[in-house]
């Protein structure tokens, strides 16, 4: 399988790309920098708001996945601009989109972003993905994308292979990001959650 990563080199993209290498896969990393992820074929320089670039992209893979941050002390603006001009050109490829934990909601259906004591560094980067979440479900069918978001807190714990799921509400409080990277190419190598947001934890 020919799996795209596009932020391959940031924390969660550079896992995903060793995971992905290591089940024997064809791994193109992209990003900003253009630099070398362990264990891609292809590294590609471009942003996210490279429309075209990221269309010929994806219908050139058999997944893509997007792992860009809205980045803290940044303007989340241009993550929010760039998924929506995405959608609009309307890729036929797959998407794999990975979201923040923010979106998630409590038993009572309160987004945790808006919870008491949601830390407020993280806010803008929780709105800006629940923001994309919306976007993703008002394309529906359109395209043939899925939303992974992680558990609240994520944690340098080595890889243990599995994960427990959830829809909208947390499946538990952590998860690792080497078992992150686990379920994001699960989800390119099986298409399971097509046209839906899921979140996963450790057990």
């Amino acid at each position: 399988m020919k799996l795209a990563v596009i932020g391959g080199t940031g924390m969660v993209g550079s896992a995903t790309v060793t995971e992905a290498a290591g089940r024997g896969h064809e791994v193109v990393s992209a990003s900003r920098s253009g630099r070398h992820a362990e264990g891609a074929a292809q590294d590609v320089t471009l942003t996210l708001a490279d429309t075209q670039a990221v269309v010929d992209l994806i219908n050139s893979s058999d997944a893509t996945v997007i792992t860009v941050s809205a980045g803290r002390g940044e303007s989340a603006q241009p993550v929010i601009d760039a998924h929506r001009a995405l959608i609009a050109a309307a890729p036929t490829g797959r998407l794999i989109v990975v979201g923040g934990a923010g979106s998630l909601l409590t038993p009572d259906g309160t987004r945790l972003v808006d919870t008491p004591g949601f830390p407020e560094e993280y806010k803008p980067e929780a709105l800006a993905f629940t923001e994309v979440l919306d976007l993703y479900r008002e394309a529906g069918s359109a395209l043939n994308w899925t939303f992974l978001s992680p558990a609240p807190e994520f944690t340098d714990k080595p890889r243990t292979g599995s994960y427990v799921e959830g829809t909208d509400q947390p499946a538990g409080s952590e998860i690792s990001v080497d078992d992150f990277a686990v379920a994001l190419v699960d989800e390119a190598e099986k298409d399971a959650h097509r046209g839906r947001r899921w979140t996963i934890a450790n057990a």
